[in-house]
């Protein structure tokens, strides 16, 4: 593992933009974002979708969509820290191995705070997977209908912790649409060879493909950064970045990345000045807010609480300036248009306002709609 000198908060700022994708917008379809930042956050279920728009050139939800339904190469499963994520499908069966043993205990633990017994819940799972196997894929509402007919509990969190059980287990996936929501779809049926378990000694390799992809979207970070990331131990994570050692370079502060991307960036022209990074309107539970252990530089310290309200259990949209939260921002969405609000904390500077004006036009193309004036 190679050395390299210290490295500034601008530096820190510049360096995960490019890993992010939020220093230019790719070329691609909508995979091509999430293969690059190897899982993105889908716990707002009504605007993840946004997180690709403001990274690829030209996609629609619509777009997203497609890939969801009909190309099946996109699906959404609890995975890292039992959260929320889109991942490719070819992504599935080795990221489910990683991360979803890790959520078994506290799995368990809220199923039976809410009075289902393991041996319910094993016949709960396998009733999901008969209907899903026999049906095709099903909404939530339409799972909970099943098995309240069945004589389930479904009430409280009941239902949210027995579909975490039924896609922990390899199950199910979050995969088609149906009108506006996303359906529950039979893992091995939906995704075929993409669902089955690795086998042999996977597990090392594993580590070390997830280390790579993780810095590859969120490098330079921390050993630590990474173990929260995933939601795994943090042995786990010096597992996989020691398989990959001879890639790295190290920084100040144990900072890693990958040498080949830092190479590229200490050959720019000396005394040229980088451009300035593009602003930026991003979904709740954006991945560049979540994806290290500290916000920073992404989000000030002094304006976190005008991002994540006192509890912790909610981030709201963004807006980024020069590469670093400025506003937050609301859409509603009225027949064929988008009502757009932006909330600043500080006035913005006119190339600020305007790019996020066009920001603004952008999201409303993206839905499909008019953006209200």
């Amino acid at each position: 593992m190679a050395v390299t000198n210290s490295i500034g908060g601008w530096q820190l700022l510049r360096l995960r933009s490019a890993s992010q994708l939020l220093d230019r917008r790719v070329a691609g379809e909508p995979e091509t974002v999430v293969r690059a930042l190897l899982a993105v956050q889908a716990q707002d279920r009504t605007s993840w979708r946004l997180a690709l728009r403001a990274r690829a050139a030209g996609i629609t939800a619509a777009d997203v969509n497609h890939r969801l339904t009909d190309r099946r190469s996109l699906i959404v499963a609890w995975l890292n820290r039992g959260t929320l994520h889109t991942i490719c499908s070819e992504d599935y069966s080795w990221l489910l191995a990683l991360t979803a043993p890790s959520q078994v205990t506290a799995n368990s633990r809220r199923l039976a705070q809410e009075g289902l017994e393991p041996e319910v819940v094993d016949r709960a799972v396998a009733f999901i997977e008969g209907a899903l196997a026999t049906e095709g894929p099903q909404t939530r509402t339409e799972l909970r209908e099943r098995l309240v007919d069945r004589g389930f509990r479904t009430d409280g969190q009941a239902m949210v912790q027995l579909l975490f059980a039924t896609v922990n287990r390899g199950v199910a996936v979050l995969g088609p649409m149906k009108g506006v929501h996303q359906a529950f779809a039979h893992a091995r049926e939906w995704l075929g060879r993409a669902a089955e378990p690795p086998t042999g000694e996977w597990r090392e390799p594993a580590l070390a493909e997830l280390a790579r992809r993780y810095l590859i979207g969120h490098g330079p970070a921390t050993q630590h950064d990474l173990a929260k990331w995933a939601g795994l131990p943090l042995r786990d994570a010096r597992s996989g970045l020691r398989s990959i050692g001879s890639d790295l370079v190290e920084m100040d502060g144990g900072l890693l990345d990958l040498a080949n991307r830092t190479a590229a960036a200490d050959s720019e022209e000396p005394g040229t000045r980088a451009p300035a990074l593009p602003p930026r309107l991003l979904p709740a539970w954006d991945p560049c807010l979540v994806g290290w252990a500290a916000r920073e530089p992404f989000l000030q310290r002094e304006d976190e609480s005008l991002v994540i309200p006192p509890g912790g259990g909610l981030f709201r949209p963004v807006a980024t300036a020069a590469g670093v939260v400025a506003a937050t921002w609301n859409i509603r969405r009225e027949r064929e248009r988008a009502i757009i609000g932006i909330d600043p904390f500080r006035p913005l500077d006119a190339d600020a306002s305007a790019g996020l004006t066009a920001e603004a036009e952008d999201v409303a193309r993206f839905e499909g709609m008019a953006l209200a004036r």
